[in-house]
């Protein structure tokens, strides 16, 4: 993993050999061959090819190097934006960097090192609009490192769905998207990029630029793995790390983020969707100051893959954080914080909501075990957490749970469902405890509670909020 702790899952959810390949470098066993209807892209510090060939520097080409890079330039007047110094760069700084853009629609399979640089994609003005401007990039051991903007831009293509909220809602159609990134099997691509503080029209506060992201869209966008699945991405980010300004739709792939800030973000206030389908995300947000996991605007929906998030653990933040709801209706989601947002009553897939009034420390062994003993979720906390949002296709309604930390059984208080906050209910104590006993003492704790809970099934959900129970 990112923070070279393991995650560890019960029951079969998940199977981990895939995430090895968190720590391996940009490229691949061995060339790919791009197919009749792609465009190859060799990425290279001593100079970009296309189909072979050097690339051109002419803007009319369809992937052409030489465009200004945008960035926030330093030694700027409040009248030019609205970001600090620690956002500003040189001109030398930007200037160091090999700018390769995309101009017109197509499949382009990239590969290489950019060690100062940025892809970009801009089909010009109007793109919005044409259901045929649509470009997919196949990152295939593709490593860019930019430090001045998002080492991945789309700029113009084709927007699929509206951002009126009239229309918003969680379930959005994205497959017609023009912003779309393919993992290709068996390669580990690295991207590595800051961000662009917003940016002024010039004599307004209008907003001319603004990506807060490594990897950004200002269009809907789409990212999925090839046929395997298995192609990974390696995201590390300055501020935030996948973003998108509407929808957001992931299918597959193995996708691993570290941001200071949000690790996913969809921007566009109670109307974007970020929508996981599918494949193996893992994500360490809130590195700096603040920051979530994954982080809507709009809506959060998880239909399928496996979600193991976390977030800075003292700002108040959440592994998963959304305005307008959140949605689990399948897969293993696994989001710890300080804060989780609750999922909404009517998920599809039975959810655990814990908070504890005292942290668990990262490196505890935390496990929910079933009436039986057996764990259905196990792992190692990589980060400090006192909010937990468990949810994986093993649960089951009108069961019993235990939860585990370093081998000692939890305590509740204050239990209740979503659809009674604050109410009673959460099951029985083990036989020969008292209720609000600690394992093993046989008596009252300080606080009264249970430590036996149950997910009903007019509910789908269990919350409960506790104090840390010790060994000692």
């Amino acid at each position: 993993m990112t923070d070279g702790k393991a995650w560890r899952l019960g029951s079969a959810l998940m199977c981990l050999a895939l995430l090895t390949a968190c720590a391996g470098g940009g490229g691949t066993p061995e060339t790919v061959a791009p197919a009749a209807d792609e465009t190859s892209i060799v990425l290279s510090d001593s100079g970009v090819e296309v189909d072979g060939q050097a690339a051109p520097d002419s803007a009319d080409a369809a992937v052409y190097v030489g465009a200004n890079i945008v960035y926030y330039e330093d030694g700027r007047d409040e009248t030019y934006g609205e970001g600090t110094e620690e956002d500003a760069h040189t001109a030398e700084e930007a200037a160091a960097h090999t700018v390769v853009t995309i101009t017109q629609p197509g499949t382009y399979r990239v590969s290489g090192t950019l060690s100062l640089g940025q892809l970009a994609v801009d089909l010009g003005e109007g793109a919005e609009e044409d259901p045929e401007a649509v470009v997919t990039l196949i990152l295939d051991g593709a490593d860019i490192t930019c430090t001045v903007a998002p080492a991945v831009i789309f700029y113009n293509v084709y927007e699929c769905a509206s951002g009126d909220g009239e229309d918003a809602s969680p379930a959005v159609d994205t497959s017609a998207a023009g912003a779309n990134v393919v993992l290709a099997d068996g390669s580990v691509n690295n991207i590595t990029g800051s961000y662009v503080a917003r940016i002024y029209k010039e004599g307004t506060t209008d907003k001319l630029h603004k990506y807060d992201g490594a990897f950004y869209s200002k269009m809907s966008m789409n990212v999925d793995g090839e046929t395997a699945g298995t192609g990974v991405l390696n995201l590390t980010a300055d501020n935030e790390g996948l973003d998108s300004e509407l929808h957001l739709t992931i299918n597959g792939g193995v996708i691993n983020i570290t941001a200071e800030n949000d690790g996913i973000n969809t921007n566009e206030d109670g109307v974007s969707v970020t929508t996981i389908n599918g494949g193996t995300i893992t994500i360490t947000g809130g590195l700096g100051a603040e920051g979530d996991g994954i982080d809507s605007n709009g809506y959060l929906v998880v239909n399928g893959g496996t979600v193991l998030t976390t977030a800075n653990p003292q700002a108040g933040e959440g592994g998963i954080d959304s305005d307008s709801g959140i949605y689990l209706n399948g897969g293993t989601v696994i989001a710890l914080g300080s804060r989780n947002d609750s999922a909404a009553a009517d998920s599809a897939q039975a959810l655990i909501e814990l908070t504890f009034r005292t942290t668990v420390p990262e490196g505890s062994e935390v496990e929910l075990r079933d009436s039986e003993g057996t764990a259905v979720v196990s792992f190692t906390a990589p980060r400090d957490f006192s909010s937990a949002i468990l949810s994986v296709p093993e649960l089951a309604w009108d069961s019993t749970y235990t939860l585990w930390v370093d081998g000692v059984q939890q305590q509740y208080t204050g239990t209740g469902t979503m659809d009674a906050p604050g109410g009673g209910g959460g099951g029985q104590p083990p036989e020969g405890m008292a209720p609000g006993g600690r394992p093993g003492d046989g008596g009252a704790a300080d606080e009264p509670g249970e430590t036996a809970f149950v997910i009903t099934a007019d509910s789908h959900a269990f919350q409960g909020v506790g104090d840390l129970v010790s060994g000692e």
